[in-house]
């Protein structure tokens, strides 16, 4: 059945795969910040919406969905490492909460939302059961180079899990990288590694569009070599959900 999607941070690396998918079926609304971003925008067959994260109300986000009829929302964006910790507070964190509650204040239909965290976003004091000491070790190393981008992150997946008046699925890709996608991958109880292409994220996100029997979950994933339609429908009947510690 065709949605009406709207990506938030339409105009990332995976936000642009994820339309590109994605339009041919459904009816695809992208948020950027910046108009001269609209014609790449236009380029994959989505309306360009500008509104800014930072700057806008969550009022003209709310206006946003609703105008777009949105049955899902995708948050994809973020910070980037761009600006310092205090940006990505602001974006990584705040955005997204400015989001959830613009999703909150719809009257009416009210869409789900497919977050895009990241990999062993959790409680730092717990480690997860099923790591091992490569993940352990990569863990550590994550936390001394971006561990501010992870700290916000952790806290918005937070906040987002505490919500009930809307369904949410929490997707948290690893290492991502710009080679073209294999379809193959780990869901579910991943290991941290190997990295994972922004083609096969985009993909998994496709098929969250139409998949609101994953509403509650946080999904892992990294490389493998498991076809990701039957990966991800595995996972998704197993429900395993806790990866915030």
């Amino acid at each position: 059945m065709s949605k009406n999607v709207v990506i938030v941070g339409g105009h990332g690396k995976v936000g642009l795969r994820l339309a590109k998918l994605l339009s041919s079926k459904h009816t695809v609304t992208s948020i950027i910040r910046d108009p001269a971003q609209a014609e790449d925008i236009e380029k994959v067959s989505a309306i360009p919406v500008v509104l800014s994260i930072e700057d806008d109300s969550q009022s003209a986000f709310t206006q946003a969905f609703k105008d777009a009829a949105a049955d899902v929302v995708v948050w994809s964006a973020g910070a980037g490492g761009k600006g310092g910790a205090e940006r990505t507070e602001k974006v990584d964190y705040k955005g997204a909460v400015k989001v959830f509650d613009a999703i909150e204040a719809i009257n009416g239909k009210v869409p789900r939302l497919l977050l895009v965290s990241a990999i062993d976003v959790r409680n730092p004091d717990k480690i997860p059961a099923h790591y091992n000491e490569e993940d352990i070790a990569l863990s550590e190393r994550m936390r001394k180079v971006i561990g501010t981008y992870m700290k916000w992150k952790y806290e918005a997946d937070k906040n987002l899990v505490k919500r009930d008046e809307f369904k949410w699925t929490i997707l948290r890709p690893g290492g991502l990288t710009d080679e073209p996608g294999k379809g193959t991958a780990s869901i579910g109880r991943t290991h941290l590694s190997p990295t994972i292409s922004r083609d096969d994220v985009a993909q998994v996100l496709a098929l969250l569009v139409d998949r609101e029997d994953a509403a509650g979950l946080a999904i892992d994933l990294v490389g493998g070599d498991t076809p990701i339609e039957g990966a991800l429908d595995a996972m998704i009947k197993k429900g395993e959900t806790d990866f915030l510690g």
